[in-house]
């Protein structure tokens, strides 16, 4: 009896991987950055509180919104592509055949083989054969908008409760200091987290994140201080 031998790769974490860290940084990085921008202006604790607050909101229904936007237009091209295909394999079952058989001849199999592995895939599924080998589409990396919108929201509004949750227990004296170390300090695992998922570099994957974090919140605070200094 044939038993299938299943591996578990990193490729198909890449959709809601993707998604789920971009939300989570952008979370902690405009949220940690707000705050701070709000409290160098030498805001009350409670209006930056409230600013802290409505940027959660605000960012998780942007990336949610952008997220389900992007994606569909890929998923639109999707299917754009496979109606394309689906018409072509009606009219011109032939010329399709051939043109399989093509792309496994520069895959390096012998015509004969070619012609053969391309004759077996089109009788089993044709539309799926040229779907993932001539137009790279496979059900692990299709288009799923719902999906990725959810993951980005879910994930922003997760990666901005954390400065948040410091910016509502801090003192205002040393707010502006902690909520950029404790930020920096969360971007960091995240980083690392992010990277040991994708098989990737831990360490430096939490310094990439720390070093744009710690930059963004840099000028944003900045820019408070300008403007607390120009009223």
């Amino acid at each position: 009896m044939f038993v299938r031998h299943r591996e578990r790769h990193r490729t198909g974490r890449t959709g809601w991987l993707r998604a789920a860290v971009l939300g989570a940084n952008d979370g902690i990085l405009s949220t940690a950055s707000l705050v701070l921008g709000v409290a160098a202006a030498h805001a009350t604790h409670s209006n930056v509180l409230v600013a802290g607050v409505a940027g959660l909101v605000a960012g998780s229904m942007s990336m949610a919104a952008g997220e389900y936007v992007s994606v569909h237009s890929q998923a639109d091209t999707e299917k754009a592509d496979l109606a394309l295909e689906r018409a072509e394999l009606k009219t011109d079952d032939k010329g399709e055949h051939k043109e399989l058989m093509a792309i496994y001849v520069g895959r390096g199999l012998k015509p004969a083989l070619a012609k053969e592995v391309a004759e077996q895939l089109m009788d089993h599924d044709a539309l799926g054969a040229h779907a993932r080998d001539e137009l790279g589409i496979s059900e692990t990396f299709r288009a799923r908008p719902i999906q990725a919108a959810l993951a980005s929201a879910a994930a922003f509004a997760v990666g901005a409760a954390m400065p948040l949750v410091v910016t509502a227990l801090a003192p205002v004296a040393v707010l502006i200091p902690l909520v950029s170390g404790t930020s920096l300090l969360f971007l960091a695992l995240l980083g690392g987290l992010a990277a040991r998922a994708g098989g990737a570099g831990v360490t430096m994957g939490a310094i990439r994140v720390t070093f744009w974090g710690a930059l963004a919140m840099a000028l944003t605070a900045g820019v408070g201080s300008l403007f607390r200094t120009v009223v």
